[in-house]
């Protein structure tokens, strides 16, 4: 147990070491300075060239926001109706069927709002063409989206007084040609190196030790599993995702994922210091962000170390833990820090099953999903968490009775409001679809659908609930990892986190860009001994406090009912 305690303290730290220097690259990269990967910029030109596009045509906030909604629209229609005619598309070797519209409808949506929200598994759901030239194409475009949307709040932040914003098309192309493809090609070359297969072949047959002969899934995984991660995007190429031996082999692979799903969204967080020049801002960030990771991470990990008090009553021991669900290769611990890791950051990856976790630390996974700040996803973590900020900024302005600035600029009803209706919206999604699904559970469970609602769920009662909880949590936060006990591969779960999906990924994205678009056109006023100080470790603690208090005045009720009820009937 200490080995793997050790491996996952070396595995953070090997993030934070590639980190620093991944910021300082980004920035050059977005500053337009000279780095090593210029050697993209012909493919760049050629394909502004193609598009008619002008990258250095300054955009406003609503015209990059124009740019982002349009965009994702059209490969929104495109995946659609690509996985509902898969069947008849090349690249098919084990002849899987088309997607039904609900499904395609969920699977399209799930893709290009970075979530992956998979309601089918790889290895039948889904061809080689979709896997690759749909689902991972996705997974660049939607990270790139995520990082060209805050890098505009980087340039509001950093210019004085300006309603010009950089052009949308260079950040977005620029996120895939410059950090995306170049460090994907790296990952994945050592997941091939480790076993992660890299074949067209259709499925092969295996005799297993015991006899057995089964038919094993394969393809071009390696390439789909480097960006899954590093677009924190999290979507398997198998069903099991990265709990299957071929998507995962190794601990190298373990610890190469790890780091790899981790360390786009704190180099932005450094990168972001340095962009604006205001490092100790930033140094505060990353400091608030890590110690809410630890709040979550040192409970789950020590839940899952510890094991299961009831099976403990019956007097069986546990000496490796609660090894539910757990891979004997990676273990509890590894298990728990992976399981905190893919919440809090958005990837929604797994290499455990999530549904199996002790309650403890299933309650700490929703936490993050509900928080979605602590670190969170390719750009869009920190735009959550400059929500946060503005409330905070708000709050600490009324205590000293002053006219609330952030950056130089006055904070007025305008943003507060936008601020305001942001940090409703997610409670408002997650728990009127619990709400939802949980009253047609409860008084329509023999409804006549293609399935029933009394076969949604494997596990009754707190379980059961969380398992809901979990679903609708998971669809807002653009995580995708589920408590897979839900049967949700059906027309109600398919619509109705679609629905989520979409609200909860643009609306936290817009409502940030104008904010910091509406307050970068605002008359500069510089800073006085009486400007709040919001690179301060007091801000930093008024910050990491709102965000405490309004999750846990929006979120207790529903996880009373669920993980934490579910945790005490342990010790009945």
């Amino acid at each position: 147990m200490t080995t793997e305690i050790l491996g996952v303290i070396a595995t953070y730290g090997l993030t934070l070491l590639l980190a620093w220097p991944l910021a300082r690259y980004i920035v050059k990269v977005f500053k337009g300075e000279r780095t090593w990967s210029d050697f993209m910029a012909p493919l760049e030109r050629l394909f502004y060239k193609i598009s008619g596009i002008n990258p250095k045509e300054e955009m406003t906030w609503k015209e990059h926001l124009k740019a982002l909604l349009t965009i994702n629209m059209v490969w929104f229609v495109y995946a659609f109706f690509a996985l509902m005619f898969q069947d008849k598309l090349p690249l098919n070797p084990d002849g899987n069927p088309g997607q039904s519209a609900d499904l395609a409808f969920n699977t399209a949506i799930s893709f290009v709002v970075n979530c992956n929200l998979q309601h089918y598994s790889g290895e039948s759901g889904v061809t080689y063409f979709t896997q690759l030239f749909v689902l991972a194409f996705l997974q660049f475009v939607s990270a790139a989206t995520g990082i060209a949307a805050l890098i505009v709040v980087f340039k509001a932040f950093k210019e004085k007084t300006t309603t010009k914003l950089g052009n949308f098309w260079e950040f977005f192309l620029k996120s895939i040609t410059r950090i995306l493809l170049p460090f994907s090609v790296v990952i994945a070359l050592i997941l091939i190196f480790n076993g992660t297969p890299a074949s067209y072949a259709g499925k092969d047959t295996v005799v297993t030790m015991q006899g057995d002969t089964v038919n094993v899934s394969r393809g071009p995984a390696a390439g789909f599993v480097a960006i899954k991660h590093l677009g924190t995007n999290g979507g398997g190429w198998f069903g099991a995702n990265s709990a299957h031996p071929l998507e995962n082999p190794t601990y190298i692979t373990w610890a190469t994922e790890m780091v790899a799903q981790v360390v786009i969204p704190i180099a932005l967080v450094f990168a972001l210091g340095m962009f604006i020049n205001r490092r100790k801002f930033a140094y505060v960030i990353f400091g608030i962000m890590t110690i809410g990771m630890l709040c979550l991470l040192i409970p789950s990990m020590q839940a899952e170390i510890n094991g299961n008090p009831a099976i403990a009553q019956m007097g069986v021991q546990q000496a490796s833990g609660a090894m539910e669900g757990k891979e004997v290769r990676f273990g509890p611990a590894a298990t728990g820090y992976w399981s905190t890791v893919t919440t809090i950051i958005s990837t929604g990856s797994v290499c455990g099953w999530h549904d199996s976790t002790m309650p403890l630390t299933g309650m700490m996974q929703l936490l993050g999903m509900m928080l979605n700040c602590f670190y969170g996803g390719c750009g869009v973590g920190i735009l959550n968490y400059y929500i946060y900020i503005i409330i905070a900024v708000f709050i600490s302005g009324l205590m000293v009775g002053r006219t609330p600035e952030f950056m130089g600029h006055k904070l007025e009803a305008r943003e507060v409001k936008i601020a305001a209706l942001i940090t409703l919206l997610s409670p408002f999604l997650i728990l009127a679809g619990t709400a939802l699904s949980s009253y047609v559970l409860a008084h329509h469970p023999d409804a006549n659908w293609a399935v029933k609602p009394s076969a949604w769920l494997n596990n009754p009662g707190y379980h059961g609930f969380s398992e809901m909880l979990y679903e609708y949590t998971s669809a807002n936060a653009n995580n995708g990892s589920g408590f897979e006990g839900l049967g949700d591969g059906n027309i109600f779960w398919n619509v109705s986190t679609g629905f989520v999906l979409i609200l909860g990924r643009f609306l936290p994205i817009v409502g940030p860009l104008a904010i910091a678009g509406l307050m970068a056109s605002k008359k500069y006023v510089p800073a006085s001994a009486g400007t709040l100080r919001t690179d301060s470790l007091t801000f930093g603690v008024m910050t990491f406090a709102v965000i405490v208090i309004l999750t846990a005045l929006a979120y207790f009720p529903a996880l009373a009912l669920g993980p934490i009820a579910e945790y005490f009937s342990l010790y009945r």
